[in-house]
């Protein structure tokens, strides 16, 4: 514990001589600040300015990041800020190579997009809720349920639990009740198989050894992705916050 302390001041102290030498303050989120399990107080902008009168808080791009167009799209968004997505380049090759439909291949490629650009827990849920807007009922559909299905083998089609959850979370590891209660419903949900086969084309998906580049999915995002004129985060949608804060994650307010 007081290595963890220890390491928490030292990533304070080495924050604040970087703000005193930024003319931006960088203030973290308080999501951000309890993933690190930090529950002191939120940094106090107000103290930091008073040591660099200069800065100011960070209310539009973030230069130590990426530039992103001004209406940016959701190939900007892979190339920009989702980072190392070979896991869902690979997923949607093995889709599109065991023949699948174009939009489950778009699922494929989207189901761990919360994963690599948003956030981790629940990360189908919020997947799915960030491409409800741009695409087909049964792609956000099938994204949210595999976020359940991956815990529940399927013997009649061959998916088994996977290994490396065992070595992950623990033989013993159990879903919580709410991932129980919604595999049942979506057992018997007329889209079951849409959601399964993202499982199927995502447990092979792991493989070092298979480049796959995100121009072999274009003609497919582009003709079942509805992307908006004014831009993803700027369309006005329901979700449109969501991608804002992917373009500014260390927005001030």
């Amino acid at each position: 514990m007081t290595d963890t302390i220890t390491l928490s001041r030292r990533a304070d102290a080495l924050e604040e001589k970087m703000a005193q030498e930024l003319e931006y303050l960088v203030i973290k989120s308080r999501l951000h600040m309890w993933a690190e399990a930090d529950m002191g107080p939120p940094p106090n902008a107000g103290m930091l300015m008073k040591q660099n009168p200069n800065a100011r808080v960070l209310m539009g791009d973030d230069p130590r990041l990426p530039a992103m167009p001004e209406k940016p799209t959701l190939i900007d968004f892979f190339k920009h800020r989702f980072g190392t997505s070979m896991h869902l380049l690979q997923s949607a090759h093995h889709a599109r190579k065991n023949g699948l439909p174009e939009k489950m291949v778009l699922a494929c490629l989207l189901h761990d997009i919360a994963v690599v650009g948003f956030v981790r827990g629940d990360h189908g849920y919020w997947g799915a809720q960030l491409v409800e807007p741009y695409v087909d009922e049964e792609v956000t559909w099938a994204i949210r349920a595999h976020q359940v299905l991956r815990f529940y083998p399927d013997e009649a089609l061959g998916y088994e639990y996977p290994q490396a959850y065992v070595a992950l979370f623990g033989a013993d590891y159990r879903p919580d009740p709410y991932v129980d209660e919604d595999y049942k419903r979506m057992r018997n949900h007329k889209w079951y198989m849409s959601g399964r086969q993202i499982t199927m084309n995502d447990i092979y998906s792991f493989d070092p050894n298979l480049h796959v580049e995100l121009e072999e999915f274009t003609d497919i995002i582009g003709r079942n992705f509805r992307q908006p004129s004014q831009g993803l985060g700027f369309d006005n949608s329901p979700v449109a916050h969501m991608w804002r804060a992917m373009i500014r994650p260390a927005k001030y307010l």
